[in-house]
């Protein structure tokens, strides 16, 4: 299998990095320094070396700091599927009142958008964010199971996205009186096909899941969880041909337009979809667990879907850990540490107390953070 590796990270203008340049050779990366000193922006920085929005979902004018001109960039040279090449991103000084698209490259040649570096590289990231997530609203799961899927299907968010638009021009013809019965059944035809080309992704990634979860079971650290998607069209993919489903879905939207036209929204679909995690070793639903149970299984899934990305794609994924030992007692810290190294996998890591990552192995290194700047320790 082929491991995702960074091996030299450029940053200009990102965040709090005027400019900044980390030479890294380890397995595991470990960032270290007080809050606010920039650990998680480096972490953001790798993030958007893939698909998507980055590990906080920001706008792209939010990035740039303070003291430049609003243009921001990454550039990494990596180590992946298709062996050593240079990926960069970015946004330009901005012009006027138009807002600035995002730029990616491969080996300084344009590309279309970031779904290209999946190519690439495969990335997976747990973030102190996340800590809600049993708990929290259906559409926080439901964005991080997608991005599951993404790590495996890169093309997954770019699905994603479409559906979004195409649901958004349905809501709007709804809204018109007497809208034309012609050009919503269009419509309707695009959103069926996208929510099941949405819907596949998403269920034969959880299938896959649930079985790898259970496969590990005992042999972790880390409680194991039971998952499943709460959505009837992800499940009855796994029954019923696509195109019944798709034809079942589209006269579903028909027959539901004075409903939904009332609601200003659409009522039924994969976009409503929720993932449901049970806590196994007691048999329980997530959300009523401990919060440190809570923790414990999250970084337990987690860990199996990178094991399940490296099975399925043949590409080990880079993993970033922000914050994550931070609550770990020492032993089950040490278990972590293991079977990262199992894994195989490069791993960025952040933490404020350097103390906690005395059990990395040899293969790691320490950054000191500070006010923007990275030093690898000696």
């Amino acid at each position: 299998m082929t491991p995702s590796r960074i091996h030299r990270l450029s940053l200009t203008h990102f965040r709090n990095y005027r400019t900044a340049t980390l030479q890294v050779a380890g397995d595991m990366v470990v960032l270290v320094g007080p809050n606010g000193a920039g650990k998680t922006n480096c972490m953001e920085a790798v993030s958007f070396l893939s698909p998507g929005r980055g590990l906080r979902r920001a706008t792209l004018e939010d990035i740039a700091d303070n003291q430049g001109d609003g243009s921001w960039a990454v550039s990494a040279e990596v180590e992946g599927a298709l062996g050593l090449a240079t990926l960069g991103t970015g946004i330009d000084p901005p012009t006027g009142d138009a807002s600035n698209s995002r730029r990616c490259r491969i080996d300084r040649e344009p590309v279309g958008s970031a779904t290209a570096f999946g190519d690439h590289l495969r990335m997976v990231w747990l973030t102190p964010a996340m800590d809600g997530l049993f708990m929290g609203a259906a559409s926080e799961r439901r964005r991080f199971f997608d991005r599951l899927v993404l790590a495996i299907d890169s093309e997954h968010s770019s699905r994603v996205s479409a559906l979004e638009r195409s649901l958004r021009s349905r809501n709007r013809l709804l809204e018109v009186r007497n809208y034309d019965d012609h050009w919503c059944g269009a419509i309707e035809r695009e959103t069926a096909e996208l929510a099941v080309a949405v819907a596949a992704s998403r269920g034969q990634t959880a299938a896959k899941l649930a079985a790898m979860l259970h496969e590990r079971g005992a042999a972790s650290a880390f409680p194991s969880a039971e998952i499943m998607l709460d959505g009837w069209m992800e499940n009855a993919l796994l029954r019923e041909p696509a195109t019944a489903v798709e034809d079942r879905y589209r006269e579903i939207l028909r027959a539901s337009r004075p409903r939904d036209a009332a609601a200003g929204r659409t009522l039924d679909g994969p976009h409503l979809t929720d993932l449901q995690v049970a806590y196994a070793p007691k048999n329980m639903p997530a959300r009523d667990a401990s919060t440190g149970e809570q923790k414990a299984l999250l970084i337990g899934l987690v860990l199996a879907h990178a094991t399940m990305v490296a099975e399925m794609t043949g590409i080990v994924p880079l993993l970033l850990l922000d914050e994550v030992v931070a609550h770990l007692d020492p032993n089950r810290r040490k278990a972590l540490f293991d079977e990262l190294a199992k894994l195989g996998a490069q791993v960025w890591m952040t933490g404020a107390d350097p103390a906690a990552f005395v059990d990395i192995g040899p293969t790691g290194e320490i950054f000191d953070v500070e006010s923007g700047r990275a030093t690898r320790r000696g």
